[in-house]
Protein backbone atom coordinates (compact mmCIF):
# COMPACT_ATOMS: atom_id res chain seq x y z
CA UNK A 1 0.00 0.00 0.00
CA UNK A 2 1.49 3.00 -1.16
CA UNK A 3 -1.14 5.38 0.05
CA UNK A 4 1.00 6.86 2.85
CA UNK A 5 4.11 6.96 0.98
CA UNK A 6 2.81 9.23 -1.87
CA UNK A 7 0.98 11.34 0.89
CA UNK A 8 3.75 12.02 3.02
CA UNK A 9 6.07 12.93 -0.58
CA UNK A 10 2.79 15.50 -1.23
CA UNK A 11 3.03 16.85 2.49
CA UNK A 12 6.99 17.41 1.64
CA UNK A 13 6.49 19.01 -1.42
CA UNK A 14 3.59 21.45 0.26
CA UNK A 15 5.95 22.00 2.84
CA UNK A 16 8.72 23.24 0.20
CA UNK A 17 7.22 25.65 -1.21
CA UNK A 18 5.45 27.49 1.22
CA UNK A 19 8.97 27.43 3.40
CA UNK A 20 10.36 28.89 -0.30
CA UNK A 21 12.41 26.10 -0.93
CA UNK A 22 12.58 24.14 -4.30
CA UNK A 23 12.60 20.69 -4.66
CA UNK A 24 15.59 19.64 -7.86
CA UNK A 25 13.17 16.62 -9.47
CA UNK A 26 16.15 16.58 -12.27
CA UNK A 27 18.69 15.07 -9.90
CA UNK A 28 15.78 13.28 -7.47
CA UNK A 29 15.93 9.50 -7.29
CA UNK A 30 13.65 6.68 -6.32
CA UNK A 31 15.09 3.00 -5.28
CA UNK A 32 12.26 0.21 -4.71
CA UNK A 33 13.83 -2.06 -2.17
CA UNK A 34 11.02 -5.03 -2.56
CA UNK A 35 12.60 -8.45 -1.63
CA UNK A 36 8.79 -10.27 -2.35
CA UNK A 37 9.36 -13.38 -5.18
CA UNK A 38 6.03 -11.67 -6.55
CA UNK A 39 7.53 -7.58 -7.78
CA UNK A 40 4.82 -5.20 -8.09
CA UNK A 41 4.84 -3.52 -10.69
CA UNK A 42 4.94 0.40 -9.31
CA UNK A 43 3.46 3.82 -10.49
CA UNK A 44 5.73 6.43 -11.29
CA UNK A 45 6.42 8.90 -9.14
CA UNK A 46 5.38 12.48 -9.89
CA UNK A 47 6.80 15.96 -7.67
CA UNK A 48 4.65 19.21 -8.65
CA UNK A 49 3.88 17.50 -12.01
CA UNK A 50 7.57 16.25 -13.06
CA UNK A 51 8.46 12.39 -12.85
CA UNK A 52 10.77 11.22 -11.02
CA UNK A 53 13.41 8.66 -12.05
CA UNK A 54 13.59 5.44 -10.38
CA UNK A 55 17.11 3.91 -10.39
CA UNK A 56 18.42 0.56 -9.14
CA UNK A 57 21.46 2.12 -7.55
CA UNK A 58 22.31 5.90 -6.29
CA UNK A 59 24.77 8.07 -4.61
CA UNK A 60 24.01 9.57 -1.01
CA UNK A 61 26.80 11.01 0.98
CA UNK A 62 29.50 9.23 -0.74
CA UNK A 63 28.02 6.35 0.01
CA UNK A 64 26.39 3.71 -2.99
CA UNK A 65 23.24 2.40 -2.56
CA UNK A 66 22.14 -0.30 -3.98
CA UNK A 67 18.12 -1.69 -4.64
CA UNK A 68 19.18 -4.96 -2.97
CA UNK A 69 21.05 -3.36 0.37
CA UNK A 70 24.30 -5.10 -0.99
CA UNK A 71 27.78 -3.29 -0.64
CA UNK A 72 29.38 -4.36 -3.89
CA UNK A 73 29.48 -1.39 -5.73
CA UNK A 74 30.09 0.55 -2.36
CA UNK A 75 33.12 -1.69 -2.16
CA UNK A 76 34.10 -1.59 -6.04
CA UNK A 77 33.89 2.63 -5.78
CA UNK A 78 35.89 2.91 -2.30
CA UNK A 79 38.89 0.59 -3.73
CA UNK A 80 38.97 2.03 -6.59
CA UNK A 81 39.20 5.51 -5.10
CA UNK A 82 41.57 4.59 -2.46
CA UNK A 83 44.33 2.38 -4.93
CA UNK A 84 44.53 5.74 -7.01
CA UNK A 85 45.57 7.91 -3.92
CA UNK A 86 48.24 4.45 -3.17
CA UNK A 87 50.11 5.85 -6.53
CA UNK A 88 50.92 9.27 -3.89
CA UNK A 89 51.62 7.31 -1.12
CA UNK A 90 54.55 5.06 -3.37
CA UNK A 91 56.35 8.75 -4.72
CA UNK A 92 56.20 9.81 -0.85
CA UNK A 93 58.22 6.71 -0.39
CA UNK A 94 60.65 6.90 -3.16
CA UNK A 95 61.34 11.03 -2.24
CA UNK A 96 62.58 8.61 1.10
CA UNK A 97 59.16 10.81 3.53
CA UNK A 98 59.30 9.73 7.22
CA UNK A 99 57.34 7.36 8.30
CA UNK A 100 55.17 9.98 10.61
CA UNK A 101 54.49 11.80 7.32
CA UNK A 102 53.66 8.77 5.52
CA UNK A 103 50.86 7.84 7.57
CA UNK A 104 49.27 11.40 8.39
CA UNK A 105 49.13 11.12 4.10
CA UNK A 106 47.60 7.48 4.73
CA UNK A 107 45.02 8.81 7.16
CA UNK A 108 43.94 11.85 5.44
CA UNK A 109 43.79 10.55 1.91
CA UNK A 110 42.72 6.76 1.88
CA UNK A 111 42.05 5.80 5.60
CA UNK A 112 39.35 8.62 5.27
CA UNK A 113 38.06 7.12 1.79
CA UNK A 114 38.02 3.49 3.22
CA UNK A 115 35.77 4.22 6.50
CA UNK A 116 33.90 6.70 5.24
CA UNK A 117 30.09 6.15 6.87
CA UNK A 118 31.61 2.68 7.58
CA UNK A 119 29.19 2.05 10.65
CA UNK A 120 26.46 1.99 7.70
CA UNK A 121 28.09 -0.34 5.24
CA UNK A 122 30.38 -2.69 7.04
CA UNK A 123 28.99 -5.15 8.79
CA UNK A 124 26.51 -6.36 6.32
CA UNK A 125 29.29 -6.84 3.30
CA UNK A 126 30.40 -10.07 2.61
CA UNK A 127 33.49 -11.54 2.94
CA UNK A 128 35.05 -10.47 -0.31
CA UNK A 129 34.09 -7.24 -0.09
CA UNK A 130 36.03 -6.74 3.71
CA UNK A 131 38.87 -8.88 2.15
CA UNK A 132 39.30 -6.41 -0.83
CA UNK A 133 39.27 -2.94 1.02
CA UNK A 134 41.56 -4.77 3.79
CA UNK A 135 43.96 -5.47 1.07
CA UNK A 136 44.29 -1.77 0.05
CA UNK A 137 45.08 -1.13 4.14
CA UNK A 138 48.25 -3.90 3.97
CA UNK A 139 49.50 -2.70 0.56
CA UNK A 140 49.37 0.89 2.58
CA UNK A 141 51.21 -0.66 5.43
CA UNK A 142 53.91 -2.46 3.51
CA UNK A 143 54.82 0.95 1.48
CA UNK A 144 54.70 2.99 4.88
CA UNK A 145 56.50 0.18 6.72
CA UNK A 146 54.86 0.37 9.93
CA UNK A 147 51.78 -1.48 11.54
CA UNK A 148 48.16 0.30 10.26
CA UNK A 149 44.51 -0.42 12.14
CA UNK A 150 42.72 -3.29 10.40
CA UNK A 151 38.78 -1.58 9.03
CA UNK A 152 37.57 -4.87 11.43
CA UNK A 153 39.05 -2.67 14.28
CA UNK A 154 38.25 0.89 13.14
CA UNK A 155 34.21 -0.30 12.57
CA UNK A 156 34.10 -2.15 15.67
CA UNK A 157 35.71 1.44 18.04
CA UNK A 158 33.46 3.73 15.36
CA UNK A 159 30.47 1.06 15.89
CA UNK A 160 30.81 1.24 20.11
CA UNK A 161 31.07 5.24 20.03
CA UNK A 162 28.08 5.62 17.61
CA UNK A 163 25.91 3.25 19.55
CA UNK A 164 26.85 4.61 22.95
CA UNK A 165 26.29 8.08 21.74
CA UNK A 166 22.57 6.96 20.42
CA UNK A 167 21.89 4.93 23.40
CA UNK A 168 22.59 8.02 25.57
CA UNK A 169 20.88 10.41 24.01
CA UNK A 170 16.82 10.22 24.71
CA UNK A 171 15.82 12.50 22.38
CA UNK A 172 16.87 10.63 19.47
CA UNK A 173 14.29 8.53 17.87
CA UNK A 174 16.07 5.48 18.00
CA UNK A 175 17.24 5.24 21.56
CA UNK A 176 14.13 2.72 22.12
CA UNK A 177 15.89 0.47 20.30
CA UNK A 178 18.83 0.30 23.37
CA UNK A 179 16.50 -0.98 26.40
CA UNK A 180 17.99 -2.36 29.29
CA UNK A 181 16.98 -5.46 30.62
CA UNK A 182 15.48 -5.27 34.03
CA UNK A 183 19.31 -6.75 35.33
CA UNK A 184 20.38 -3.49 33.96
CA UNK A 185 23.91 -4.88 32.97
CA UNK A 186 22.75 -6.19 29.51
CA UNK A 187 20.56 -4.38 26.66
CA UNK A 188 17.51 -6.16 25.53
CA UNK A 189 18.44 -8.77 21.92
CA UNK A 190 16.56 -7.72 19.38
CA UNK A 191 14.75 -10.15 16.88
CA UNK A 192 15.78 -10.94 12.97
CA UNK A 193 14.44 -13.36 10.85
CA UNK A 194 17.43 -12.45 8.12
CA UNK A 195 20.55 -11.94 8.16
CA UNK A 196 20.84 -8.52 6.56
CA UNK A 197 18.44 -7.53 9.31
CA UNK A 198 20.79 -9.20 11.41
CA UNK A 199 23.66 -7.48 10.33
CA UNK A 200 22.48 -3.94 10.24
CA UNK A 201 23.50 -0.96 12.59
CA UNK A 202 21.49 -1.58 15.41
CA UNK A 203 21.41 -4.97 15.92
CA UNK A 204 25.38 -5.46 15.60
CA UNK A 205 25.82 -2.57 17.71
CA UNK A 206 23.04 -4.04 20.27
CA UNK A 207 25.23 -6.94 20.25
CA UNK A 208 28.73 -5.54 20.33
CA UNK A 209 27.75 -3.08 23.91
CA UNK A 210 26.11 -6.73 25.12
CA UNK A 211 30.24 -8.21 24.42
CA UNK A 212 31.87 -5.20 26.49
CA UNK A 213 33.04 -6.46 30.01
CA UNK A 214 30.87 -3.95 31.53
CA UNK A 215 27.98 -1.81 29.97
CA UNK A 216 28.71 1.79 30.37
CA UNK A 217 26.08 3.54 32.24
CA UNK A 218 22.62 4.34 30.57
CA UNK A 219 19.37 6.34 30.72
CA UNK A 220 16.44 4.32 31.95
CA UNK A 221 14.22 3.69 29.50
CA UNK A 222 11.31 5.40 30.65
CA UNK A 223 9.40 7.73 29.19
CA UNK A 224 10.73 11.40 28.96
CA UNK A 225 8.35 13.72 30.22
CA UNK A 226 7.86 16.94 27.95
CA UNK A 227 8.47 20.53 28.24
CA UNK A 228 7.94 23.91 27.05
CA UNK A 229 11.10 25.99 26.60
CA UNK A 230 10.55 29.65 25.89
CA UNK A 231 12.94 31.27 23.14
CA UNK A 232 15.09 34.41 24.12
CA UNK A 233 14.78 37.17 22.14
CA UNK A 234 18.30 38.94 21.12
CA UNK A 235 17.98 42.59 22.82
CA UNK A 236 16.97 44.90 20.05
CA UNK A 237 14.89 42.84 18.33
Amino acid sequence: DEVDYRSELSRLAVWCRDNNLSLNVEITKEIVVDFRRAHTQHAPLTINGASVERVSSTKLLGVHITEDLSWTNNTSALAKKSQQRLYFLRKLRRARAPAPIMYTFYRGTIESILTSCITVWFGACNASCQKTLQHIVKAAERIIGVPLPSLQDIYSTRLTKKALCIAADPSHPMQSFFSLLPSGRRLRSLQARTSRLKDSFFHQAVRKLNSLPALPPLPSSAPQTSCTVTPIRPSGS
